[in-house]
C-alpha cells in the first residue's frame, strides 16, 4: 500500500511539473511553506516568522491556509482577519489560522480549500504584494515562486503512508528551493546532502514566558514548578520535551488527537489529574489554547508561546529577498507580455 501511495504521489507531482501551466498563477509572488510528513513539523510558527520578516522589508503579505480542524465549513474564501482586526471565531477559522490572525495584526489571514480563490481575494481586497501559502508543498494546483520545505532528520527514516508518515517519497524534496531544518540538534549539512539540496537553513524554536489562557487568572507560576502538560498536536512529545527543557517539572503528560476540540468533560478530567498530581499549573501549546474557551478550577491554565528564528537570519533574509525580487521580475514580465498580446 505504501508503494502504491508513493507511486501515485510521484505521478501527481510529475503531471504538474511536465506542464507548468496546469497550475494557476496569482498576480503576486507566492512563498510556500510545507513538509513531507503528516503534521507536527512547525509550519505555523515558520509562517508567522516569514510574515514578520516580509512586513519588516516593506511588503504586504497575506496568509493563505486550508484551515484544518474547523467545526464549520463553507464554500469560497473566509477572511479570518483583515488589516485591522480578527473577524472570525476559532470554530469557523480553525486553530492555526486563528493563532496566526491573533499573532500578526495587520496581516490578512484567509481560509479556503482553493488557495487561488483566497489569493485573488487578497490581491483585490487588501492589495497584498506577496502570498504565504501555509502547508502548501503538496498544493500543486497553485504556482509557487519559492518553495520552502521543512524537514527533520527523523523524516529521512520515515516510510510513505499508510505504513509511515510521509505524504510523498523523500525524492520530492528535489522540488524545494530551500530546506528549513526543524530539529534543533540536527546537522543541517548532513540533511541537505542526504536530500541533494545546496540551500538549507536551521529553524530554532524560542519559547516565551507562560501566558494565562483565562485573562482573569492570578499571577502564573514560574518555571521550576510542577506542571501537567496537555497537548492535542501531531507530535506531542516535542512539546513535553520543550516544557522540561524550559525548566518545568512535568509530572503528567496528557495527549489528545491533533486539532481535538476540548469539551467540559475533558477540562474536568484534566483538572482532576492536575489536582491529584499536586500541579501548580496546567501547561498547553499556543495552538491548543485557541480551542480552550473555558478553563475553570483552582489550578491556572497557561500556554507556552513559541516563535522561531531561521539561522543565520541575515543570510536567510538576503537569500529570500533575492528570490523574491527575481520572482517579482518574472511576474512583471508576464503581465507586460499579456498586455502586449491583448
Amino acid at each position: 500500500m505504501s508503494a502504491l501511495y508513493g507511486g501515485v504521489a510521484q505521478l501527481r507531482r510529475a503531471w504538474y511539473e511536465r506542464v507548468p501551466s496546469r497550475a494557476r498563477s496569482l498576480g503576486q509572488p507566492v512563498i510556500s511553506v510545507g513538509n513531507l510528513v503528516v503534521g507536527g513539523s512547525g509550519k505555523t510558527p515558520v509562517v508567522a516568522a516569514l510574515a514578520r520578516l516580509l512586513v519588516a522589508r516593506g511588503e504586504r503579505p497575506a496568509i493563505l491556509t486550508r484551515g484544518y480542524g474547523r467545526r464549520s465549513h463553507e464554500d469560497g474564501a473566509l477572511v479570518v482577519s483583515n488589516r485591522e482586526r480578527v473577524l472570525e471565531p476559532v470554530d469557523r477559522s480553525g486553530d492555526e489560522p486563528q493563532m496566526l490572525a491573533r499573532a500578526l495584526p495587520g496581516v490578512p489571514v484567509i481560509v479556503s480549500a482553493d488557495r487561488y480563490v483566497a489569493g485573488t481575494l487578497a490581491e483585490r481586497q487588501f492589495g497584498c504584494t506577496v502570498h504565504l501559502l501555509d502547508d502548501g508543498y503538496q498544493h500543486l494546483q497553485l504556482h509557487r515562486d519559492i518553495d520552502l520545505l521543512l524537514v527533520a532528520k527523523s523524516d529521512l527514516d520515515e516510510r510513505v503512508l499508510p505504513s509511515g508518515r510521509l505524504r510523498e517519497p523523500t525524492g520530492a524534496a528535489a522540488a524545494a528551493d530551500a530546506l528549513l531544518v526543524t530539529g534543533p540538534d540536527d546537522d543541517v549539512e548532513e540533511i541537505a546532502t542526504a536530500l541533494g539540496k545546496d540551500i538549507a537553513f536551521l529553524v530554532v524554536p524560542v519559547f516565551g514566558e507562560p501566558r494565562a489562557i483565562d485573562a482573569r487568572a492570578a499571577v502564573l507560576p514560574v518555571a521550576g514548578k510542577r506542571a501537567v502538560a496537555v497537548a492535542a498536536i501531531a507530535r506531542p512529545e516535542r512539546f513535553f520535551a520543550a516544557a522540561r527543557a524550559e525548566g518545568w517539572d512535568v509530572v503528567r503528560e496528557l495527549r489528545f488527537r491533533d486539532h481535538h476540540w476540548f469539551n467540559a468533560s475533558d477540562v474536568e478530567r484534566i483538572t482532576t489529574v492536575a489536582t491529584e498530581a499536586g500541579a501548580d499549573v496546567i501547561l498547553t501549546t499556543e495552538k491548543d489554547a485557541m480551542r480552550l474557551t473555558s478553563t475553570p478550577g483552582a489550578i491556572p491554565w497557561a500556554y507556552l508561546p513559541m516563535e522561531v528564528v531561521i539561522e543565520s537570519a541575515s543570510r536567510f533574509s538576503e537569500w529570500l529577498g533575492q528570490r523574491l525580487d527575481a520572482a517579482r521580475a518574472l511576474h512583471d514580465a508576464a503581465r507586460t507580455f499579456t498586455v502586449r498580446e491583448s
